[in-house]
């Protein structure tokens, strides 16, 4: 059995149609998409679908999506990071829910997978969450060692419909092999992953990689469609 995470909350108005598939979800909470009514609609299908919730804080950049990387002083990224989860914690409340997990979305969460001095401010501005949320990561990641080394709980994460360099960071969105969408290849890519711990990258390299949680992005073309392939083979 494994954990399916999915990003929510970002407008595409699927989350009906994925919750009875998926195990957690990382709902927007005001920095790249979302807002207190769709926080409250995905809070609400998430309790009625036992689904784990996640605050799922991006940079402040609804223009771009979040997935534009944005230089803010340590203080700005502190703000806008606790704004975010503090605005979803309150939605949860009302629901008698408590957050699970925290993931970071888009620019930001490949940023501090690969710049360490970043990583620690993200992680001093969760700091307080530290006993009471784990945190997705990717495996080999700067996130990852700055996490493990301030006794953070983390989960391993890797993408079901994204493709990986040979750096295990993800192809960019420009290129036209970034996201996978055949159903019976995103198979395979969870399978090895899940089976003999590697990933099959563009180049063919097979590398080491952990993951107990993989997400499909709620955006992707077939979501719905990957989402149930995926809760039919290993759910």
């Amino acid at each position: 059995m494994i954990d399916i995470n999915c990003d929510v909350g970002e407008g595409v108005n699927n989350e009906h149609l994925l919750m009875p598939y998926i195990t957690s979800c990382n709902i927007a909470c005001g920095g790249h998409a979302g807002d207190e009514k769709m926080m409250t609609k995905v809070v609400e299908l998430a309790k009625k679908h036992q689904v784990k919730i996640g605050a799922h804080p991006s940079y402040p950049d609804k223009e771009n999506f979040g997935r534009k990387s944005i230089l803010l002083s340590a203080k700005e990224l502190n703000k806008t990071i606790n704004h975010q989860i503090k605005a979803l914690e309150k939605v949860a409340s009302e629901f008698d829910m408590q957050l699970h997990h925290i993931k970071p979305h888009g620019a930001l969460y490949n940023d501090i997978a690969k710049d360490n001095s970043l990583a620690k401010i993200f992680l001093d501005a969760i700091h307080k969450h530290l006993e009471k949320y784990v945190l997705y990561v990717p495996y080999e990641s700067q996130i990852e060692k700055e996490a493990l080394r301030n006794n953070f709980k983390i989960i391993y994460e890797a993408f079901a419909d994204r493709n990986y360099n040979d750096d295990l960071n993800l192809v960019s969105r420009k290129e036209s092999n970034a996201i996978l969408t055949d159903v019976n290849q995103i198979i395979e890519h969870i399978s090895l992953i899940k089976e003999k711990g590697e990933v099959r990258t563009i180049s063919g390299q097979h590398l080491e990689i952990k993951a107990s949680t993989f997400c499909v992005h709620s955006d992707t073309n077939n979501s719905v469609e990957i989402v149930k392939k995926i809760h039919e083979k290993f759910i």
